[in-house]
């Protein structure tokens, strides 16, 4: 069963270190997969920190889905999910990736379960201790062998990006941006403070929200209809001329007609 583990008094459920796992039999490792909760306590979790926390969060995941939606690598893309390394204090990152795996919802990411780690973490910083993000995360996260992690500070209007040296290191180098561009290798993707947002570029194309892309979905299909509109009329405008010249036309044979009896 999820065993527990207790820090400065408190105790909260931890996954069994890998060497116990693969001790067990596949009933075991069942109800241990089982009993280890989908939700973290509010002893463990960030105050809430309102819209610009939420906003922030919601838009770049909403942005995330939009492109590996399109994408052929699977990528599974989690908020705020109860992440158990073995042997390890759980935490609940405000978003994370995972890549080559299924992308089916869940409630916990059980690394021993899944076969896999986390690949890429976001945190979002609006207010109260930055310590939590900007020092004790970057030890932990490196420490597990998170690949990637990133600090948006929304208060600061900064981007911190972490990256490991090698799959073996267990210690972070700071990311360099290049013309303000903080380049995620995990994602492929490019992360950049616009004004006081967060966009993400793939090579020099945005991506774009869901409520931006019906925005555009909208101006795309006004001028369709549009076009559509100077179509009809530009054809029914050349259906009345064309009817104009035949009657004239039908006129001159008349006419001509007319002649050629008097003549006659």
């Amino acid at each position: 069963m999820g065993r527990h583990t207790t820090e400065g008094g408190n105790a909260f459920p931890q996954a069994p270190t890998q060497e116990e796992w693969e001790a067990m039999g596949p009933e075991e490792r069942a109800r241990v997969v089982e009993s280890l909760p989908g939700e973290v306590t509010w002893d463990e979790m960030a105050m809430p920190e309102g819209d610009r926390h939420f906003r922030a969060k919601v838009r770049t995941m909403d942005a995330l889905k939009g492109y590996f939606a399109h994408q052929r690598r699977k990528v599974y893309l989690g908020a705020e999910l109860p992440v158990y390394y073995p042997g390890e204090r759980r935490f609940a990152p405000d978003l994370l990736a995972v890549l080559d795996v299924e992308t089916h919802e869940r409630d916990k990411w059980i690394v021993s379960h899944e076969g896999k780690g986390l690949d890429w973490v976001m945190e979002v910083h609006v207010g109260g201790d930055r310590k939590k993000d900007a020092e004790y995360n970057v030890e932990r996260y490196a420490r597990v062998g998170i690949p990637e992690y990133f600090i948006y500070d929304r208060s600061r209007q900064r981007l911190d990006g972490y990256r490991l040296p090698t799959p073996e290191a267990r210690q972070y180098e700071r990311m360099e941006a290049k013309q303000g561009r903080y380049t995620s290798e995990v994602l492929g993707l490019e992360l950049e403070l616009v004004g006081d947002e967060l966009r993400l570029w793939s090579g020099n194309a945005l991506l774009l929200e869901s409520g931006e892309l019906l925005e555009r979905l909208k101006e795309k299909l006004e001028e369709a209809q549009q076009r559509a509109e100077e179509e009809a009329r530009r054809r029914e405008e050349e259906a009345r001329r064309r009817e104009e010249a035949e009657r004239h036309l039908a006129e001159l044979r008349t006419e001509l007609e007319r002649l050629q009896q008097r003549e006659d």
